[in-house]
């Protein structure tokens, strides 16, 4: 029963973050099939849009850093079990989320705007490229795996999850966070950057590079000195050439 219950949990949690995920994308873009985006409803007063605006990506990025350490992790699998302790992380992130969809407040400031149109064909395209190489990254190192689902579907078989293993399948052997950057891509293309915008895109940024910090020392900590070669070799975020190992 404990299983079936994890897996049904799972599972919904699972589909909320699609949900959630697939309007992040439409809220970013702008796209007119939400209903609000990052630059839409009317403006409210500068300050005061800002200030919750700051708040809510300041509630994100506490809640992803926090949840996200080995150290949280130990102390919440004290009260959450553990074949759902990453669910429970997915539905915590997107109900953050969801709550940034709703109140995120408009700053409409133009920061630049590009008319010519193959200026902007080729931010759309960068755009989608981003959040295509967000999606296909997961799945290269185990997109079920880091949503939550595998470890309820053995919580369901009564089964162990094996104990982890260092990879670099294909993109993950030219840069080390391809789903960060498909994220910085996908936030920074943009045919119309706004001040709201804008802000989105340099705190979110900010966030990653912070992020990368912390699940770097994590996964020294956990893979040792075969990260530290791979860290080495390999450029953090932009595609470059393999360097000699020292």
């Amino acid at each position: 029963m404990g299983g079936m219950v994890s897996m049904a949990y799972g599972v919904v949690v699972y589909g909320f973050f699609v949900v959630t995920f697939l309007y992040a994308m439409a809220f970013v873009g702008n796209l007119p099939v939400v209903p609000k985006t990052i630059d839409s409803g009317p403006p409210g007063a500068p300050m005061m849009a800002l200030i919750v605006d700051v708040l809510l990506l300041g509630l994100f990025a506490v809640q992803h850093s926090v949840m996200a350490r080995p150290g949280f992790k130990r102390w919440w699998t004290g009260m959450v079990p553990h074949a759902v302790e990453r669910s429970t992380y997915v539905l915590f992130a997107s109900l953050i989320l969801a709550l940034l969809f709703w109140q995120w407040r408009p700053l409409p400031g133009a920061v630049w705007t590009v008319t010519n149109p193959t200026g902007v064909l080729v931010l759309h395209a960068v755009f989608w490229l981003g959040w295509t190489l967000v999606l296909v990254s997961t799945f290269l190192i185990n997109h079920f795996e880091l949503f939550g689902l595998r470890q309820v579907w053995a919580r369901l078989r009564g089964t162990a999850l094996p104990d982890p293993v260092f990879r670099t399948p294909i993109l993950y052997k030219h840069v080390r966070h391809p789903i960060y950057l498909g994220f910085i891509l996908a936030f920074w293309a943009t045919p119309a950057m706004t001040m709201g915008h804008l802000l989105f895109a340099i705190a979110t940024t900010g966030y990653i590079f912070i992020g990368i910090w912390f699940e770097e020392r994590d996964l020294v900590n956990l893979f040792g000195d075969q990260y530290r070669r791979y860290r080495e070799q390999v450029s953090m975020l932009i595609p470059l050439p393999r360097r000699t190992p020292r």
